[in-house]
């Protein structure tokens, strides 16, 4: 049977390569959530989950107890269908029940555009299925980057919606900040990809890959971008230390203070969802994508090897890059304490955009003198962040929320106190164990 004229191998592979790719995501994301668990427990000097396996409660599964809580993932999303799907009175129920939706559907488009497995020349296990090359990625297309940006903007309107609609105006005050917060930082994130792809001279995906494959990884020639792109992407995912659209501590739980049962776990799907994505997107442009080794034209990672283990290998590759930037994202959020929303606005209007629109300035007048390579574009990054580090500290600072000294205290004592914060008794200062 002939095939219709648009049915190309290129169309065959993309859509193939979607409908893996978005099962591969989906158990990539939970198994994140378990992993931040088990890296939150490591800094707090606890276990985590590891008692939960796939035996099912089963004599017959018995080996499979245990197995190290790998089947955690699979009890919370058991626990969460189980659990009672409640709809507070006075909420706008249509809106309430599509806010998750348009939260996790934007989350789950993005990687269409990351070219994981780099070109394929049709051969597997020596037969050849087509003539031609084709890309392994959902969609080979100029305005990728475009693509990208816009979807991963689109997810803040569910916040939005889900916060109104919850009829809470603590779940108001966290989509409020959430839009604030996008707003903000969408301006550095465009900014520092602009002088990414000025150095680079494409907005083609795999091209840009091959760029850093003959001239070094982004992150060693423009290391201040990368910095500000990532900083950029944990504002927009809500990651901490920028998680103030669901802080606790003043919002109960923000913008999904109302929500139960699997609309609440959506939420979860598409912050988890966001962070792969962008994961992904910052080891596209700052970390050579499915390159293995900076600086190593290996065979098989390299762009001229085309074969089918070449494919799979650049999968392999990229995929870990996307798990470790991920688990870097988990150590930065139990590391770093949470900033206070107008500590976040600030930051982001009074030093990220600044130092990200320098940034462009900077690359552009480096590259109309022709100084592209990797050294003198790292000589300029460390120049800039130098002068950042002096100016900083003679910018205005504000007033607002300013520490008042409380009068008795240890950071302000009476006259004549002597404040003791270390303790006195001999076995609390003994290093050796009780």
């Amino acid at each position: 049977m002939k095939l219709p004229d648009f049915v190309t191998p290129q169309l065959i592979v993309s859509v193939v390569v979607i409908a893996v790719m978005v099962h591969v995501i989906l158990v990539m994301v939970a198994y994140l959530v378990m992993a931040e668990r088990k890296v939150s427990a490591y800094i707090q000097d606890r276990i985590g989950p590891n008692r939960v396996g796939f035996d099912f409660g089963l004599a017959l599964l018995a080996p499979l107890k245990g197995c190290l809580g790998l089947g955690q993932p699979l009890a919370d999303g058991i626990k969460f269908i189980l659990k009672e799907d409640y709809t507070p009175d006075r909420v706008d129920k249509v809106l309430f029940t599509l806010a998750p939706i348009i939260v996790v559907v934007p989350a789950l488009m993005g990687f269409i555009v990351i070219p994981w497995g780099g070109v394929w020349d049709g051969t597997i296990f020596g037969r050849h299925l087509f003539e031609g090359t084709v890309h392994v990625a959902g969609a080979h297309v100029n305005i990728g980057f475009v693509y990208l940006l816009a979807v991963a903007s689109l997810g803040v309107y569910g916040v939005t919606l889900g916060g109104w609609a919850s009829n809470n105006k603590y779940s108001f005050l966290g989509s409020l900040r959430a839009s604030a917060q996008m707003i903000s930082y969408e301006i550095p994130m465009g900014l520092s990809l602009m002088a990414a792809l000025l150095a680079m001279g494409t907005v083609l995906p795999d091209a840009i890959v091959r760029h850093q494959v003959h001239q070094g990884w982004l992150v060693f020639s423009q290391p201040l971008a990368a910095l500000i792109f990532f900083i950029a992407i944990l504002a927009e995912a809500n990651r901490a230390p920028f998680d103030n659209a669901e802080c606790e501590q003043e919002l109960v739980g923000g913008y999904h203070t109302e929500y139960s049962s699997m609309r609440f776990a959506l939420y979860f799907l598409a912050e988890y969802s966001h962070l792969v994505t962008s994961s992904a997107f910052f080891v596209l442009l700052f970390m050579g994508g499915y390159q293995l080794l900076p600086f190593v034209n290996d065979p098989l990672t390299s762009p001229a090897a085309t074969s089918f283990l070449a494919v799979l290998a650049k999968i392999g590759v990229y995929l870990g890059k996307v798990v470790t930037v991920a688990v870097f994202t988990m150590v930065v959020r139990w590391t770093i304490p949470r900033l206070r929303y107008d500590q976040i606005m600030m930051t982001g209007w009074n030093l990220v955009i600044p130092v990200a629109l320098v940034q462009v300035v900077v690359v552009s007048f480096m590259i109309y003198m022709g100084w592209t390579g990797l050294l003198p574009m790292l000589a300029a990054n460390i120049g800039l962040m130098a002068l950042t580090l002096i100016v900083v500290p003679f910018m205005p600072k504000s007033q607002a929320n300013r520490k008042l000294p409380l009068y008795g205290s240890r950071f302000n004592p009476m006259p004549g106190e002597v404040v003791r914060t270390s303790p006195t008794d001999p076995v609390a200062l003994a290093d050796a164990p009780a």
